[in-house]
């Protein structure tokens, strides 16, 4: 039993520092989902959606704590720092996890957690598990805290938290350090939105009171159809939202011809103005270049013609999905280079590249 409980309790900080660090890589990612669970308990719980609404634009706070508090923990645990406490911490935190993965499952809200951010999926089922697993072993933990030595680690913890903070504020000033989206540099945008093999299904059918599967869907018409499950599931397109328009028509292809320098405004609430003049000075720079600017933008074309004149931004700007911007870009606004449709560049207003740095990316 003892050494049952020390693997217990090395797994769970394990798990929560990997989990911990993948989601500090981005924090804007788990922001995202935050603010998606806020909206829906603002429309599920109606006598509380002011309290919600109110939290969304702390976000942002939330998720920095909360990611560094799974890395402190987790290696709070690992360091046999005053375990106890923060047994009984991670028990609420796993407990406040299990409600939202469980709430995810059973009503079909929210149905990518983040767990472990855009760098593994999990299904709502399979999320929830997890945490029960999760559960189970710091229960465990906590009933055999009495063979555990405290050791004097305290240093080792607030290190822990220095770096936590310091890995989220890095990659909200720039970018995340790695970029684990479908968006991500070297990524063939029409390529990902296609499948990357034919999709293969399995039909299942009832007949006399008997399920049966069969890959190709049976000329026998006495079967009843219950259920279709692709089989290749991994195979689907990586992306399958992306869509860009304007009052003419579509334009999705056309961002895939050519060297298209594009500028992510996903909305007025958060726009970085102070970084539009840099932005001017490169788009003005790449004039006598094959460089095409544009803007993609889920604001309404008022503010964006209010925009563009009182920051004297000549180009034409096209419509796209605010969560698709999101994705694409993490900074408002946002900076991608697209050379026939591949993720040539990438980068926060913060670092805003020069005209050699755009050249250098399209060689």
């Amino acid at each position: 039993m003892k050494i049952a409980a020390h693997i217990a309790r090395i797994l769970v900080g394990v798990i929560f520092i990997f989990s911990g660090l993948v989601k500090l890589n981005d924090p804007a990612g788990t922001q995202i989902k935050l603010e998606e669970y806020f909206e829906v308990f603002a429309t599920d719980w109606p006598v509380m959606h002011d309290f919600w609404m109110a939290l969304v634009p702390y976000a942002l706070y939330f998720s920095v704590l909360m990611c560094a508090a799974e890395v402190v923990l987790g290696v709070a645990l690992l360091v046999s720092y005053k375990l106890k406490t923060t047994s009984w911490i991670l028990l609420l935190l796993v407990i406040f996890f299990s409600f939202l993965t469980f709430y995810s499952a059973y009503y079909n809200k929210v149905t990518d957690c983040g767990c472990f951010g855009d760098f593994i999926k999990l299904k709502p089922w399979t999320s929830f598990g997890k945490d029960i697993f999760l559960l189970v072993l710091i229960l465990f933990i906590l009933w055999k805290r009495a063979i555990y030595r405290n050791l004097p680690t305290g240093s080792l913890v607030a290190l822990s938290a220095i770096f936590s903070l310091g890995v989220a504020l890095y990659a909200i000033l720039f970018l995340p350090p790695f970029d684990f989206l479908p968006y991500k540099i070297g990524a063939n945008i029409p390529a990902q939105m296609k499948p990357s093999e034919p999709l293969r299904y399995k039909y299942i059918l009832e007949k006399d009171g008997k399920t049966t599967e069969f890959e190709q869907y049976p000329s026998d018409t006495t079967y009843k159809f219950k259920e279709m499950v692709l089989v290749n599931e991994n195979a689907k397109p990586k992306i399958t939202d992306y869509k860009v328009w304007n009052d003419t028509g579509d334009f999705t292809q056309e961002t895939f011809k050519g060297e298209k320098l594009i500028l992510i405004f996903k909305n007025t609430d958060d726009l970085n103005s102070a970084s539009l003049a840099d932005i001017r000075s490169l788009v003005n720079s790449l004039k006598d270049t094959n460089v095409q600017p544009l803007i993609l933008t889920s604001n309404s074309d008022a503010d964006m013609k209010r925009i563009c004149q009182a920051h004297q931004l000549e180009v034409p700007y096209y419509y796209a999905d605010g969560t698709v911007l999101k994705t694409i870009a993490r900074s408002n606004p946002g900076i991608w280079l697209l050379k026939d449709g591949t993720v040539m560049g990438k980068w926060h207003y913060n670092s805003t590249p020069n005209r050699g740095e755009i050249l250098d990316k399209l060689q």
